[in-house]
This record gives structure tokens, C-alpha cells and sequence, in this order.
């Protein structure tokens, strides 16, 4: 939950309209499908993005030190978030499902799958998010799963909501899901995030707007599913991760917390 600057180059706190302006005056710009590094609407990417070379990282030295999770580590009802507590959580419940892809279309089987999400209030169980949204106890909002040999994945959770941040006056994020994926070692890691369509806060929030392609925007969006929605029950989207090629979904810093 990194806190973010607020003001413009002249200290002043920036408004959603100069917010949209920059955003406007940059889209234009077709950088593919991984984000500006260095965004200027996104205020805090001008101190956090790379400045120097990146450093090549020894994959057995990292393995020394790094956690080492196995198929057998991750339990069945980790993939679901509605039954971690006491009781079920608040909020519109739904199945996210899709499937782990190479750019050429083949399934990554054994594929560790992590999301963390805020609550239906847009609030996270985190002690840095102290926005005044009610906590929910029967929610904390992270899940795991492995993805089976055709490359799919499920989760069932609930839908979470908006939320305030400190990126510029009055400044909304889009409900979204972060997903982790693990490769075959702990420096394969990648993040990203999944929206949910029709989200009247896109034109206005910097973060989605930093992958400049729109048809690389669009990838970053669920599609509902009525085939995955089970009667009286829950919703579903449907949502697939590419991981090379072209058609590569967006994958942000591992350092990002928004």
C-alpha cells in the first residue's frame, strides 16, 4: 500500500482534470503491452521505475534463499476466499477462472497462481490501508492455487469495490484482482492485475492508462461468463493470462502495491 505524491512539478495538489489532461497528451503512445515505466500521471513511477541497468540475477543463488512451495503446499481451499472464516463475506460473490498461456497458445501446467484483493467495501485487510471503509472479518482477501495440466485456473471471492488513493485529488481506483504467477523459479515471478468491464473509473485512473496499446488495455479486462455464473449462487468472469508473445498480458514491478 505504497503512499504516493499528490502535487504537480509547482507543489500544488494535482486535480483529476490535470490527471485526465496527462493522460490525454499521452495517449498517443503505443509502448506495447507493458506499461510506461516512468508515467508522469502516475506520480509515484518518476521515483520508483529502474534508473540504472538491471542486474542479472543468479536463479540457484536466489533459490538458496528463497521460500520453495510444491503442488502438495497449496490446499484445494485456498482458491477459495469465501471460506476462510467464521462465515461468508459481504459482497457480490463470483468464480474468476481462466487459463495460464503461451504466446503460442500452449498451457503452463503446475503454474503457482497467488491474487490479493481488496474487500466489497474497497478496503484491504492491510494496517497501512486506513481508509475509512469498514473492514470485513469474514474476509482477508489472498488466495492460492496451481493451475491443472491445461493451464486453468479458478478462484471463487467476491467482488471487490473501488477504492480511494493518493495519486492526485480525488483520485479512484477500478475494482481489480493483482495476480502473481510463478515460473520454475523464484526469479520468474510476474504480477499483474485483472478488471472487471465496463468500469467508469478507467478513463480517469493513471495505473491502467499507463499501458499506452488500448488493445493491450482491453486483455487486461475480464469477460463475464454466464457458463461459469451458477444459478442462485455467484457471477463469473472469465479471465486468460498470456505470459510471451505479442498478445502478452500487462505484468507491472514486483514492487507495486496499488
Amino acid at each position: 500500500m505504497a503512499s504516493t505524491s499528490t502535487t504537480t512539478s509547482g507543489g500544488a495538489v494535482a486535480t483529476q482534470a490535470a490527471i485526465n489532461a496527462e493522460i490525454g497528451e499521452l495517449a498517443g503512445r503505443t509502448d506495447g503491452p507493458q506499461p510506461a515505466l516512468d508515467y508522469p500521471p502516475y506520480r509515484s513511477s518518476a521515483l520508483r521505475h529502474p534508473t540504472r541497468p538491471l542486474v542479472t540475477a543468479d536463479p540457484e543463488g536466489v533459490e538458496l534463499w528463497a521460500p520453495v512451495f510444491g503442488h502438495r503446499d497449496v490446499a484445494d481451499d485456498e482458491a477459495d476466499l469465501t471460506v476462510q472464516h467464521a462465515g461468508p463475506p459481504l459482497g457480490e460473490r463470483m468464480i474468476v477462472t481462466g487459463r495460464v498461456l503461451t504466446g503460442d497458445g500452449r498451457p503452463v501446467a503446475n503454474q503457482l497462481v497467488e491474487i490479493w484483493q481488496a474487500n466489497a467495501a474497497g478496503r484491504y485487510a492491510h494496517q497501512r490501508d486506513q481508509h475509512p471503509a469498514p473492514l470485513d472479518p469474514n474476509f482477508t482477501g489472498a488466495g492460492r492455487a496451481i493451475t491443472g495440466p491445461d493451464g486453468s485456473y479458478s478462484f471463487v471471492t467476491v467482488k471487490p469495490g473501488p477504492y480511494p488513493w493518493r495519486n492526485h485529488a480525488n483520485a479512484w481506483r477500478p475494482a481489480h484482482i493483482h495476480f502473481s504467477l510463478f515460473g520454475t523459479d523464484f526469479t520468474e515471478r510476474l504480477i499483474t492485475q485483472m478488471y472487471f468491464p465496463g468500469d467508469p473509473l478507467f478513463p480517469f485512473d493513471p495505473i491502467f492508462n499507463s499501458v499506452t496499446d488500448p488493445r493491450s488495455r482491453e486483455r487486461m479486462i475480464a469477460t463475464y461468463d454466464h457458463d461459469v455464473t451458477r444459478e442462485e449462487w455467484c457471477t463469473g468472469y472469465r479471465w486468460d493470462i498470456v505470459l510471451t508473445g505479442s498478445a502478452r498480458t500487462w505484468t507491472e514491478p514486483e514492487d507495486e502495491s496499488r
